[in-house]
């Protein structure tokens, strides 16, 4: 599966579109929509992008992050299903522990309460941003079944 445009503009929302390398709330260099590496190579203090660059480093870094998915996910998603998992998965890393409760078909309950109660912390406190990212990914993750 690819990441539809409106996981990608979830990922934008939160991300946060910078050209110029800045700490991110966990003390990471980051540039352009998250990206903590440009071709392999930490970003560092002083590194820029240019808005093109920025796009094309999202759409390598979008690549890694729907590849991890799919070769993680066992079972069939939805499109909502896979945008939330790479929006999760682009912002954490992705999680050996999501990924079970999915493809052993944990309950709705359990899935929800981990996505909305875990990576919500950045240094050790509480981030009202990963929170708020965390909601969107899991009502998005649900959306399909009411």
């Amino acid at each position: 599966m690819k990441v539809s445009e409106n996981g990608i503009n979830l990922i934008k929302q939160f991300e946060g579109l910078r050209l110029q390398a800045y700490l991110c709330s966990g003390n990471v260099w980051t540039i352009g929509w998250g990206a903590t590496e440009i071709n392999g190579v930490k970003v560092k203090e002083g590194d820029e992008l240019k808005l093109e660059d920025a796009h094309q480093l999202l759409k390598s870094d979008l690549q890694k992050f729907e590849h991890l998915v799919n070769s993680r996910i066992k079972i069939s998603l939805t499109q909502n299903q896979f945008d939330a998992l790479v929006s999760h998965a682009f912002n954490t890393g992705g999680s050996d522990t999501l990924f079970h409760l999915i493809n052993f078909k944990g309950s709705k309950e359990k899935i929800k309460d981990w996505i909305e109660n875990r990576y919500i912390t950045a240094n050790g406190k509480v981030v009202k941003g990963l929170i708020s990212r965390r909601a969107k990914e899991a009502n998005l993750f649900f959306l399909d079944d009411c």
